[in-house]
């Protein structure tokens, strides 16, 4: 819908929170558009108030699910996991116990180094990406929220923040996850309400 409305020169910003933006451009700017033109940006726009409605009735089921479900609400309770992710791990894990640790989960989903050896030296190189992508990606987008906060106030993620110190912000990021993904795995194998202290 971009491209074809830019040809007409109705120009917007890109990335899908501008969506929005474009719909009202298009309602705003039709007299300018050809009436062939017109009705296929309307198809199109139609299919994307229709992808809305769907995104949003299956959001819904989701975070109703969650609420009824005692495992999706502990992890919740974690920084960085909201409803998405509680309920996606809780869904995937049904029993925490088939992993022996937080490392061994941690590694299920791809967020553990990978090793590399050469000339009897060892090195850990970047994450092995093995796994359940889906759930490596929640966690990291979770994480990535969590480094945002604790570079705005570092008395809240005072972990985050030192990490962000040290490291660069991509690779925080990442051993934030880890670390996500550990406290997840005792939360579901303990039965336990995530508590700061624990972390």
């Amino acid at each position: 819908m971009r491209a074809h409305l830019s040809e007409y020169g109705i120009v917007s910003s890109k990335g899908p929170g501008d969506v929005t933006a474009l719909m009202k451009l298009l309602h705003e700017e039709q007299e300018k558009l050809p009436a062939h033109a017109r009705s296929a940006l309307h198809t199109i726009g139609a299919q994307l108030r229709s992808l809305a409605s769907e995104v949003d009735r299956l959001e819904a089921q989701i975070l109703a699910w969650h609420r009824a479900d005692d495992t999706s609400r502990r992890l919740a309770s974690i920084p960085g996991i909201g409803p998405i992710t509680a309920s996606a791990i809780a869904a995937a894990v049904p029993d925490a116990s088939l992993f022996r640790s937080g490392r061994q989960f941690a590694a299920w989903l791809g967020l553990t180094p990978r090793p590399h050896s050469w000339g009897g030296k060892e090195r850990l190189g970047g994450i092995s990406k093995q796994g359940d992508g889906y759930l490596r990606k929640l966690l990291v987008v979770g994480a990535t929220a969590v480094m945002r906060m604790a570079r705005k106030d570092a008395a809240r993620q005072p972990w985050a923040a030192q990490l962000l110190e040290r490291k660069p912000v991509k690779i925080a990021t990442v051993g934030l996850a880890n670390k996500t993904a550990r406290i997840a795995w005792a939360v579901m194998a303990r039965n336990e309400v995530y508590a700061v202290a624990a972390a």
